[in-house]
Parts: C-alpha cells; structure tokens; sequence
C-alpha cells in the first residue's frame, strides 16, 4: 500500500482514490502532458479494482483535469490554445455562433494591488501585480475590453515578456509558468460604460455593458488570476451550458 493512502473516509471509494490521484497531479508529481500508469498498475499500487480505478479517472476527465489518449493512455490535461481559449470563453453571437476573439493589449505594468485585487488573489497587503489592459474583437469589432490582474512574483517578467502577448493567456501561464487554470468563478452584473471603456468598445459612456469578474484558480482552488471583461452586448451576449 503507497505510503499517501489514507484510512477510509466516509466517501466513496472511487472518490477517496479520485482524490488522492489529484493530489498527485496538484502537487506536479504529473506534470501537464504526462502519461500517468496505466489503470491496472494503479488499480495494484492502490488496492482497489480496476472499475473502481477506472470509475475515479472517469470523474478527472469530466473535471478536464485528464484527458484518455486512443492506444497511449491517459495523461494530464494541457491547455493547447484553442481548447483553453473556447473552454473559459463564454461570449458569443445572439445566434449561438462562436468567433474567434483578435486580442489587442493597450498596456502591461507592474504595481502595487490594490486592496481588493489583493483578498481576491490571495495576495499581502501592497503585494506587486502584474496588470494588462487589452481589447478583444469579435467580428471585426471591438466587442470586450479586460483588465488583467495576476501575481508579479509567480508570473516574473510578465510585464515585460513575452513581446507580443497571445491570444490565449491560459496557455502561456501553463507552459511558461506552470500555472494551469483548472477552473474559474465568475460574477456578472449589468454596468454603465465609463470613458475608458467607452473610448475602447466604440460605445457612448453611459452605455450598457456586461461587466464579468473571473477568479481563475489552480487544481488546488488557489486564486491565479483576476480578469474584468466589459462586454458590448450590441451583437453579443454571454452563453454558457450547464
């Protein structure tokens, strides 16, 4: 019996196993990309069977922390760009169709978080940030405006590099920082444009935008990133299956 096994809980079986498998990965002993051992080898290494095994890995795939290669196996998840890019972005036509977002970045700085940057990141007080402003459009449009808070010591150099920032950050924060968002919590209200988002979004200041606050989190529920993204609900609207 593995040395992280631990006495049985009142929960099921599987979960108990799908639980300790996740720490694993959490804790990067599987890295994004790795091929885990197969079912029948940690059926043996956790002394449950191979259904009960496969039951707990089942649960990781729904959760897209796994993902089942055809003839290689199962390995952890990666953000390839278009996978993280349509899987947190929720915003598209009025007739359901999706388009492919052309990010512009207005500027990147470094300073100090704010008080309320600070709680929702999980930050000390007076912490230093990383903040990238940007538009994002859809259509030829410029249809969303964000405002991108994320820690500068875990994303050291962001401010500066890469260049040119891409499309998809989810990407870049997993393959350049070993930062993978595993999932996010957002927050929607109705909002009037102010001048900034005005002059971005090409509306009148006063308008009616969309404002939705995401907290995007690690495997193990840690804060990665604050994102405000002011929508122009023109020709677009938020869409989300449950």
């Amino acid at each position: 019996m593995p040395a992280d096994f631990k006495a049985p809980n009142f929960q099921p079986l599987y979960r108990q196993i799908k639980d300790l498998l996740m720490e694993r990965i959490s804790s990067g002993e599987w890295s994004p990309g790795t091929f885990i051992p197969s079912e029948a080898a940690l059926a043996t290494t956790y002394g449950v069977s191979v259904g009960t095994l496969r039951k707990a890995l089942n649960e990781l795939m729904a959760d897209n922390v796994v993902v089942r290669q055809q003839g290689k196996g199962t390995s952890v998840a990666t953000h390839d760009a278009d996978q993280a890019l349509f899987r947190f972005f929720n915003i598209s036509r009025m007739d359901g169709g999706r388009s492919m977002p052309v990010s512009m970045v207005l500027g990147r700085t470094l300073r100090k978080a704010s008080a309320e940057e600070a709680k929702d990141l999980g930050l000390s007080a007076g912490a230093k940030v990383i903040h990238i402003s940007r538009t994002r459009e859809l259509d030829g449009k410029a249809t969303i405006h964000e405002d991108i808070v994320v820690c500068a010591e875990r994303f050291l150099g962001l401010e500066r590099q890469p260049e040119v920032l891409p499309n998809t950050l989810y990407h870049l924060y997993q393959h350049r920082f070993g930062a993978t968002v595993a999932h996010a919590d957002e927050r929607i209200v109705a909002i009037h444009a102010n001048a900034v988002q005005s002059e971005a979004l090409g509306v009148k200041e006063g308008a009616a935008l969309l404002q939705i606050v995401r907290i995007a989190r690690d495997y193990q529920g840690r804060a990665i990133e604050k994102r405000i993204s002011v929508v122009s609900t023109a020709a677009h609207c938020y869409f989300n299956t449950i």
